[in-house]
């Protein structure tokens, strides 16, 4: 379905933050890895956290859920064999579930998203599993890809962190079930740092423990552990919460969230600090933000390394501001669902705004007094480029139709619906 975001303002009123994907998709991985019964929280509901529901399911977990929190029965190391499991478009659950299904015989992930998910690379966490004596046929590193385990051993294991740290991650949930200790060395550079900092974070958490170097960049990981059993509370979800106070930030606003907790490890909670250097009025105080937004933004420049998902969003906010706006060291934006530079900032330019890329930067000249709009727009099945697109959308002259915008649930199913509650224009229509 597609969506028309019509000129919109301004917006008021308050929301609660959704549950953080990234959190959900850990404890839900880290309770299946437990024997015994853990309890989940406030748990998100996506495309994403359902995948990995589905996918512990489909190896032997056990999920009973209310509205309130799920209980889980785990495995423990002994997931049962399955012959397919099915990802959807989720990759991060799809490469912290290839290090799992290492402990099993014969496993497929299949491909279900050609044109999305199955366009990404996975090279470097194959070459990783090998070196743990696990055998993965695949199609030039893309899906589907095929894992004869059951052998796994530790040891010594490189692993590049250059296209994604989901692949350290991966690697950090398994070794420590393996019999041998392991150490893990980060090749070349290591992106979106500050996730790991969220796997280990949810690892202790678990009773696992992992010896981890200041810059993170190798780990000493003993063997023989186990997982146990925890009751876990899910944080509010900075990326989402991003696009909403961006939105809140280009208009006339008085919108408050609740539940996004001050010291999180989340990244993306830098939107709160980037906004602020546009010179947006906001407060952050017992885990709310506020934002008393005029539509006057000034210009940034920000590292967009330690907030990966909250960078579409402020490159949206940017299209307003006075002045040109650079977010550098953000070349693993183009490996996500869709090439989040390329694709994206064409469908910026669509749409009216001045914008440029290098091959690790964006650079936004900012149109204060707003863009044309008037367009139809593509999202390339993107979740986050489809919440951006729509905070360009409320300040446009005329309003933008954004295709496929239904694919937004991947992350943020009730982000119209929490745009609509504070006012914004928005319409669906097939």
């Amino acid at each position: 379905m597609d969506v028309i975001v019509r000129p919109t303002p301004s917006l008021q009123g308050e929301i609660g933050a959704l549950s953080s994907k990234n959190y959900t998709t850990r404890y839900l991985l880290t309770a299946a890895l437990a024997e015994g019964q853990s309890t989940i929280y406030y748990p998100a509901h996506s495309e994403d956290s359902d995948a990995m529901r589905r996918c512990i399911a489909d190896l032997g977990a056990v999920l009973e859920e209310d509205d309130e929190k799920i209980v889980i029965t785990g495995f423990g190391s002994h997931p049962q064999a399955v012959k397919e499991l099915n990802v959807g478009n989720a990759g991060a659950v799809l490469r912290f579930l290839m290090g799992i299904a290492s402990l099993c015989p014969d496993v497929t992930f299949v491909n279900t998203y050609p044109d999305s998910l199955g366009k990404r690379p996975h090279d470097d966490l194959i070459d990783a599993l090998g070196q743990l004596g696990v055998k993965v046929d695949h199609r030039e590193g893309k899906l589907p890809i095929r894992i004869q385990g059951g052998q796994a051993k530790g040891g010594k294991i490189q692993v590049s962190g250059s296209v994604s740290s989901q692949y350290l991650s991966a690697l950090l949930f398994l070794t420590p079930l393996l019999e041998e200790d392991s150490e893990i060395e980060v090749l070349h550079d290591l992106k979106s740092k500050v996730v790991i900092g969220q796997t280990l974070e949810v690892l202790q958490e678990a009773g696992i423990i992992i010896h981890a170097s200041d810059d993170y960049m190798s780990f000493r990981v003993p063997g023989r552990q186990s997982y146990q059993p925890r009751t876990y509370t899910v944080q509010g979800d900075y990326p989402g919460s991003a696009a909403v106070l961006a939105a809140a930030a280009v208009t006339n606003s008085d919108v408050t969230i609740h539940r996004l907790k001050e010291q999180s490890k989340q990244g993306e909670r830098a939107i709160v600090d980037v906004l602020r250097m546009m010179e947006v009025p906001l407060t952050h105080e017992n885990d709310t933000v506020v934002v008393k937004g005029d539509g006057r933004l000034k210009a940034v420049e920000f590292d967009g390394d330690a907030a990966t998902d909250a960078v579409l969003a402020m490159v949206a906010a940017a299209v307003f501001a006075e002045g040109t706006s650079r977010f550098y060291n953000v070349e693993n934006l183009r490996y996500k669902e869709c090439d989040r530079i390329t694709d994206y900032l064409n469908e910026l330019t669509k749409a009216g705004a001045r914008v440029e890329e290098r091959q690790a930067e964006i650079i936004v000249h900012g149109r204060p007094e707003g863009v044309e709009g008037g367009v139809e727009i593509n999202a390339h099945f993107d979740h986050r480029v489809i919440m951006a697109l729509t905070i360009v959308g409320l300040r446009s002259q005329k309003p933008l139709v954004i295709k496929d915008a239904h694919h937004v649930a991947k992350s943020y199913p009730q982000y119209f619906d929490h745009l609509t509650t504070l006012g914004a224009s928005v319409e669906w229509v097939k």
